[in-house]
């Protein structure tokens, strides 16, 4: 998507879809879906629609693949509703692919997670200490400590 033309119907189809999601599409295969992006080809002809499922069961795989069904079948009517809002001579086809970014998220987590039991592990071995004094850092001096510097 190079021009501004393009991501601004890209941001329109997005907001169509959800809402049509949301309001119009009644298939009870579908789960709760987040519209996260679309990406529209430099000649408005293909809108790849990436969305996410939030699945209140734990069954990850099952939600997925039913609501990805649900949302191929619900494509024409989607299409249909893009169209006649975008007020375009020729509706752009979707393609709806299910978003990796939570699957990366959580690997990066539990990556996350391991390191930081690592760490924690490392540290209690090593019985951890102060190289030199509890606080390196030098402090300013105090008036009243100059004058018994001289005095003495």
């Amino acid at each position: 998507m190079s021009s501004p033309r393009v991501r601004k119907i890209a941001d329109r189809i997005q907001v169509i879809v959800a809402e049509m999601l949301e309001r119009r599409i009644k298939d009870p295969r579908l789960g709760f879906v987040t519209v996260t992006d679309v990406r529209l080809t430099g000649d408005s002809q293909q809108a790849t629609i990436f969305y996410t499922v939030l699945d209140a069961t734990g069954d990850d795989e099952a939600a997925l693949a039913s609501t990805a069904a649900a949302l191929e079948s619900a494509k024409g009517l989607l299409r249909s509703e893009v169209a006649k809002q975008l007020g375009m001579r020729t509706a752009p086809t979707l393609t709806f692919i299910a978003d990796a970014l939570p699957e990366s998220a959580r690997h990066l987590d539990e990556v996350l997670a391991r390191a930081k039991e690592l760490d924690d592990e490392v540290a209690a071995r090593r019985g951890t200490t102060y190289a030199g004094d509890e606080d390196p850092y030098k402090k300013p001096r105090e008036v009243g400590d100059d004058l018994e510097d001289e005095d003495e």
